[in-house]
């Protein structure tokens, strides 16, 4: 008995104070977003010059004027942030780590994953390397150069709709758990936010006026919605890290009243 006695009691033991109080690999994830979203903005507003999108409705030799004045500035920009982009994928890690801590099934973890992979192929590969392709030749025809403006700017501002299936799923996931790992107004925040996502899929209907790539609603009011949104994800996924216990949820109880692993917490 003393041995069944000594495997219960090495099963049921919880971590040391120590190995709970160990956050660094998580802590390490949540301050990677901050800055490369922060990198991410000092590139297309200072360095390229991008944001806010240039206009849609000019001419072939006002594009090539623009790729030959700011060419140095796209080169370095964009060679920098397709140096630092993997670094996109820590955020959605993080997210994912959290939503395979909730009472949903372990399936909307792996949707958020892979919508998020689909959407950024449109939304931020492609884009960038247009405009390095544009620069990366000085002698293109300026016909040539205005394809690649249209389609850098139409990828990366209409593709917002590539996102909506991975905010969905979060939002979803958010609503049905019963563990709390992240907050329900939260869960709602995401859901509004994939009304912006839809309305800058018009921006391959107009080329000048509100709905435009670089309209009012398209991309300053979408503009508003999302950093407000991008805040409340630095705010939740910060109080979620503070919060997490070692390598347990601190929210969820097994039937046994013991810590559930992560991952089966409250599935039942």
């Amino acid at each position: 008995m003393s041995g069944v006695s000594a495997v219960a009691t090495s099963t049921t033991r919880r971590p040391s104070p120590r190995a709970r109080s160990s956050k660094f690999d998580l802590w390490f994830t949540f301050w990677t977003i901050p800055i490369f979203y922060g990198a991410q903005g000092l590139i297309y507003v200072v360095l390229t010059r991008l944001m806010p999108p240039r206009r849609p409705d000019v001419g072939p030799d006002q594009v090539a004027e623009f790729f030959s004045d700011h060419s140095l500035g796209i080169k370095v920009g964009f060679g920098a942030l397709m140096v630092i982009s993997g670094f996109v994928g820590t955020a959605n890690g993080l997210i994912a780590f959290q939503i395979r801590r909730m009472s949903v099934s372990p399936a909307f973890s792996y949707a958020f994953i892979g919508a998020l992979a689909v959407g950024a192929t449109p939304g931020f590969l492609i884009g960038g390397f247009a405009f390095l392709v544009a620069v990366f030749r000085p002698h293109r025809s300026p016909d040539t150069l205005m394809m690649l403006y249209d389609l850098a700017f139409l990828s990366f501002i209409g593709s917002l709709g590539c996102f909506a299936a991975a905010w969905t799923v979060l939002g979803v996931a958010i609503l049905l758990d019963r563990n709390e790992i992240l907050p329900k107004w939260f869960g709602y925040a995401t859901i509004w936010q994939i009304i912006t996502e839809f309305i800058a899929a018009l921006v391959f209907l107009f080329e000048a006026g509100p709905f435009a790539w670089n309209g009012a609603v398209t991309f300053y009011i979408n503009t508003a919605v999302y950093l407000f949104w991008q805040v409340c994800q630095f705010y939740v996924l910060f109080k979620v890290v503070q919060a997490f216990q070692g390598h347990r949820s601190p929210m969820s109880t097994n039937r046994g009243g013991a810590p559930a692993p992560i991952g089966m917490e409250r599935r039942t």
